[in-house]
């Protein structure tokens, strides 16, 4: 029987639900070689950009699940071309390695889709999407039968109320969520910490801190690493 190599590839990593679920899809197909979990972190808070998780949970996290972390550094206030900058200078030294594509948690906003397509294309990779245009409840339920557990690390007050803040994403967080509300967040009305689950060697401890407003919009709750 023939075995031919496995394609080696990025997984880009909020550390949040979306890319924790796609990351398992991917383990599950065994045609890839996962390089590394690739992370943006805002340099001035040393924390995991829009999630709002300080650097060291990162770290425990990616150390559980057995991966090399990639960290991409860039100021709170950075540009879009800023930003995509920093993210070629990253990707580039993969693809001298022979890394082609990157894996995306993102399920059904075409805009978003489009814009890392486009800039992936410009270095010559491809962006892979193991949950596009997947229900979101039925995910949300996928994610909690098999086993994962996650925080809810940010919320946005337009969207939800500071209840929702600090909670486990759970059966009890979906009942409550308000039927506008996608039950991924995938419109960015909140944001999650996974924790522990089947892909984890150990759980990462943590206790939770305290609660703040940014930019006047977004409530982050600090997870305090124990």
């Amino acid at each position: 029987m023939l075995m031919y190599p496995k394609e080696k590839i990025l997984v880009s990593w909020s550390g949040g639900k979306d890319s924790v679920l796609s990351l398992y899809e991917i383990v599950k197909d065994r045609h890839f070689e996962i390089t590394a979990l690739l992370t943006v972190l805002t340099q001035d808070y040393d924390r995991v950009s829009m999630h709002g998780v300080r650097r060291i949970m990162l770290e425990r996290q990616v150390e559980s699940l057995g991966y090399s972390l990639e960290k991409i550094f860039i100021p709170k206030n950075a540009s879009d071309k800023e930003y995509e900058s920093r993210m070629v200078n990253t990707l580039q030294k993969y693809v001298l390695s022979s890394v082609r594509s990157t894996v995306f948690g993102d399920i059904f906003l075409e805009d978003v889709r489009k814009y890392r397509e486009e800039n992936l294309s410009k270095i010559g990779m491809n962006a892979l999407f193991p949950l596009w245009k997947k229900n979101s409840f039925q995910l949300a339920k996928q994610f909690i039968k098999l086993g994962f557990k996650s925080v809810i690390t940010c919320t946005d007050s337009k969207s939800l109320s500071t209840d929702f803040i600090g909670r486990k994403f759970d059966k009890e967080f979906l009942l409550d969520l308000p039927s506008n509300i996608d039950p991924m967040g995938e419109n960015g009305e909140f944001h999650s910490f996974v924790y522990d689950g089947p892909l984890f060697k150990n759980r990462v401890q943590f206790e939770l801190g305290d609660i703040v407003l940014r930019d006047g919009r977004f409530y982050y709750c600090d997870l305090i690493p124990l």
